[in-house]
């Protein structure tokens, strides 16, 4: 049987950014995946990477070989009221207020930097079940990577990155948004100034991000709804969008449309006896903020930095505890902030109509308000580093 100090379930950008974080730890870490090497370097999803998470990539140094497209500004607005504010990275000194990039193109670029340190990776091995112990945790593996790597792996600490929570799963709390996401690739007509949208509509809010030259969609809208416009022809689709942001961008073409189920998901311990969760494996947050992936990165740095202070057994109570406790003000926060954001802009009740209006317009005139929003969104809860 394999024996490990910390054994990563899930070779994603989580996983692996965790990996690489603790690649000079001293420890003996492997990561079981149970997809191919190509499937997780194919992912086409669009994901927005806030400032800090630049910086912790380049504290990783996987940064310089992403193809990020900057944001530069953020323009907020609803649909049939008064209201917008705009966010601009001069306004904080910064090269860019957050990035766009292919998933897949970051768990590529992670993949080839933990591959350079020889850490172990089981590509096509599903770990089946976790039997925890009073020193150590044995994995049962299986799937076509159980062959070369055995049925069994023993560590002193798991760490899960792999997939999302269900709603069987014990201790969770969860809200069904009644929302689907549409996303898709928007071809635009000049160009997009690195200038990302979030367009609030009284069918959910609709973001454009700059990726390459064209934009990336993201359109909330009722399961209902989100069937009728899927529906719909490429063409009648564009003119849909084109009805939602007026002459703000001008919209040239739309493809690749596909839909997934918007719900909050999360653990109210992401600790347990020798064991961790992590991403989405932890928490699964509505994009209105596009705080996902940046919650995760910050949880794993955060974990990385004291395993490196709590020298010895990874898997010790004190020391899981100690990172969970450091972790929960930005944690939570980040799990209100993105829910409440869901439940003020994301209906089309009347009075919140108005009320979203003047709290867009007191952004825009009062600075601090909005710079607090800003570095929210840039750094988290504790606004790092």
């Amino acid at each position: 049987m394999a024996q490990h100090d910390l054994l990563i379930v899930g070779a994603g950008p989580v996983g692996l950014s965790l990996a690489l974080a603790l690649k000079d730890s001293g420890l003996a870490i492997a990561l079981a995946d149970a997809r191919p090497r190509d499937a997780v370097a194919a992912d086409p999803r669009a994901l927005a990477l806030a400032h800090g998470t630049r910086l912790t990539l380049e504290h990783l140094g996987v940064w310089n070989a992403l193809p990020a497209t900057p944001i530069r500004h953020i323009h907020i607005s609803q649909q049939g009221g008064f209201g917008r504010t705009r966010l601009d990275a001069d306004d904080y000194g910064l090269p860019a207020l957050g990035y766009v990039v292919r998933a897949g193109a970051l768990a590529e670029a992670l993949r080839d930097a933990v591959e350079r340190t020889g850490i172990t990776v089981m590509d096509q091995t599903e770990v089946t079940g976790l039997a925890t112990g009073a020193d150590a945790v044995t994995a049962s593996l299986a799937g076509d990577g159980s062959t070369l790597h055995g049925a069994t792996a023993c560590a002193r600490l798991v760490a899960c990155a792999e997939g999302g929570l269900q709603a069987d799963t014990p201790d969770i709390v969860e809200r069904d948004y009644g929302q689907h996401a549409i996303i898709a690739n928007v071809g635009i007509a000049g160009r997009h100034g690195e200038t990302a949208f979030e367009r609030f509509t009284s069918e959910g809010p609709i973001a454009l991000l700059p990726h390459g030259d064209h934009y990336a969609l993201v359109h909330v809208a009722s399961p209902r709804r989100a069937t009728e416009l899927l529906a719909l022809p490429d063409a009648a689709y564009l003119q849909h969008l084109r009805q939602r942001f007026g002459s703000r961008v001008q919209l040239a073409s739309v493809a690749g449309r596909q839909r997934y189920p918007l719900v909050l998901r999360y653990r109210r311990d992401p600790v347990g006896s020798r064991t961790v969760w992590l991403g989405n494996a932890a928490q699964t947050l509505h994009p209105v903020a596009g705080q996902g992936f940046n919650l995760a990165l910050r949880d794993v740095w955060a974990l990385a930095r004291t395993l490196l202070d709590y020298r010895g057994d990874p898997g010790l109570a004190g020391t899981l505890a100690a990172w969970r406790d450091a972790r929960r003000l930005d944690r939570f926060g980040a799990i209100n902030f993105t829910d409440s954001l869901v439940r003020i802009f994301s209906n089309d009740f009347a009075p919140l109509h108005h009320a979203r209006g003047a709290a867009l317009f007191a952004l825009d005139m009062l600075p601090p308000l909005r710079h607090f929003i800003a570095r929210r969104m840039m750094f988290g809860a504790r606004a790092w580093p």
